[in-house]
């Protein structure tokens, strides 16, 4: 029988993960300090190790260092509720098997043990240094947990890597990202947008040119390739990259050589490339218009980015990191209310992050206040503020919107909430109280007529206000009166 010891402060989780990993088969010693951690480690190391980073006293990530050191073999499976690109990059850093982010899948934990007893070992580990936390990229929502793994696990590689999503989502911060934390941060980074560049001019601009080689080439430009010799090249829309140049391209990523466009000398490269579009290249590889051999060349890792309307729970850490940035710039200090979030998070952008990153400077610039109110944010994105609907019901849309919203600011909040078993109950709770309170209100306290405009039973409805603890009037008032 393995064993596993688990590491967490919080006894409600040491119980939960306990019970879990004990009906999977293993035998589970769990504690709550470092200090209890090392006691058991003088008896010998587990098989696998599962920590919290943030406890009582210490930090979970800095003392695998030393554990890590005295048993190298020991796979170590990381928790964390800081769910930051920088968590899941030092996880990587010190060689965690796994990285979860809180609140986490049970199934997922149970799986991660089992995959670590079946492999053992270490994923990465990059040697980054405790100063290279300036980090591009926010948001603690799933969608973008699943980003930061990918990118935790490539840094440390030379892996060619694709990053797909919609315009705005933010794919230059990640290549960026991958760059500064990688072992060629200290490289050039170069970018180069396909879609920004003739057609005609794309192989000279990526390679280089000779001096004559056509006109108006006056004299030898050094291309993109050889800018970033050593460093990271960004190819960014890919996939608006004439078939002419994708073929070059192609040579280039497969011998690791190209020649300057009139030149006839061979020039090795040393980049590593990622790319990126917004396009599907797959669709592009069936219809003839991109090559499938250089599809699967740049596809070696592929890095899905959610839109933000996928990572609304994000909405709020981004306004507010963009006020802090804007002000930082000069511009004027600025906050926002829980109402202006609540507008924002109901927005479906478009335009993605780069639009809402476009929209908080305006406002900082523009707003009347210091703090920035729904009012100012429906006026700058062109809303009209909520009506409701004949007879005084909310439009479905609001209603939704309403619901996304605050499960949005739950998860931002209180992001335990979404998985503690009471969700259901909790939401439906908030929208029945107000709903009852409403209808009664409409008819006059009277609990048949309520009844009958809702669809549902009076007994149903006398047993709602009772869980519900409604205030109702006298019995009389919920009696049909005489015709």
């Amino acid at each position: 029988m393995s064993h596993v010891l688990v590491v967490d402060d919080d006894a409600a989780i040491r119980t939960v993960v306990g019970q879990a990993l004990r009906r999977a088969g293993h035998e589970v010693t769990a504690v709550e300090t470092l200090a209890r951690l090392d006691r058991v480690l003088t008896g010998g190391a587990p098989d696998v190790l599962v920590t919290d980073v943030i406890l009582p006293d210490g930090d979970g990530i800095d003392h695998i260092r030393s554990v890590a050191a005295r048993f190298p073999a020991l796979p170590i499976i990381i928790l964390s509720a800081q769910n930051t690109l920088t968590t899941a990059v030092r996880a990587a850093e010190v060689g965690a098997y796994e990285y979860l982010p809180k609140p986490f899948d049970l199934d997922a934990l149970t799986n991660a043990v089992a995959g670590a007893l079946a492999r053992g070992g270490v994923l990465v580990e990059d040697g980054l240094g405790e100063d290279d936390r300036a980090l591009p990229l926010i948001g603690r929502s799933q969608a973008m947990q699943s980003v930061y793994r990918i990118i935790a696990r490539v840094v440390a590689t030379d892996l060619t890597v694709l990053i797909s999503g919609e315009s705005g989502t933010g794919k230059e911060l990640v290549a960026r990202a991958i760059h500064d934390l990688g072992p060629r941060r200290q490289a050039p980074f170069v970018a180069i947008n396909m879609a920004a560049i003739p057609r005609e001019l794309i192989e000279a601009e990526l390679f280089g040119h000779e001096r004559g080689a056509f006109t108006g080439a006056a004299q030898r430009n050094a291309g993109r390739f050889e800018q970033a010799a050593g460093g990271t090249l960004f190819l960014d829309e890919i996939g608006d990259m004439p078939m002419e140049a994708q073929t070059r391209l192609l040579r280039v990523l497969q011998s690791g050589e190209f020649t300057t466009v009139g030149g006839a000398r061979t020039i090795r490269t040393d980049v590593r490339i990622v790319a990126a579009t917004n396009r599907d290249l797959s669709q592009q590889v069936t219809s003839g218009q991109f090559r499938e051999d250089l599809f699967y060349r740049l596809n070696v890792v592929p890095i899905t980015l959610p839109s933000l309307r996928e990572r609304r729970q994000d909405i709020p850490l981004l306004a507010r990191h963009f006020l802090e940035n804007a002000a930082a710039q000069g511009l004027p200090r600025r906050k926002v209310d829980a109402h202006a979030l609540d507008v924002l998070v109901a927005h479906d952008w478009p335009g993605n992050v780069r639009e809402l990153e476009n929209l908080m400077r305006r406002l900082a610039v523009l707003a009347r206040d210091e703090v920035i109110d729904a009012e100012a944010v429906r006026g700058m994105l062109g809303e009209a503020p909520p009506t409701l609907a004949a007879g005084g019901a909310p439009s479905d849309g609001d209603l939704a919107a309403a619901v996304r919203t605050y499960l949005a600011r739950l998860a931002s909040e209180r992001p335990a909430a979404l998985d503690d078993g009471t969700l259901y109950d909790r939401v439906i709770s908030e929208v029945e109280r107000p709903l009852i309170e409403a209808m009664l209100a409409r008819h006059g306290g009277n609990q048949l007529r309520t009844a009958r405009a809702m669809g549902i039973n009076r007994n149903t409805l006398r047993k709602r206000l009772d869980t519900l603890r409604i205030a109702v009037g006298s019995e009389d008032e919920g009696l049909e009166p005489a015709a």
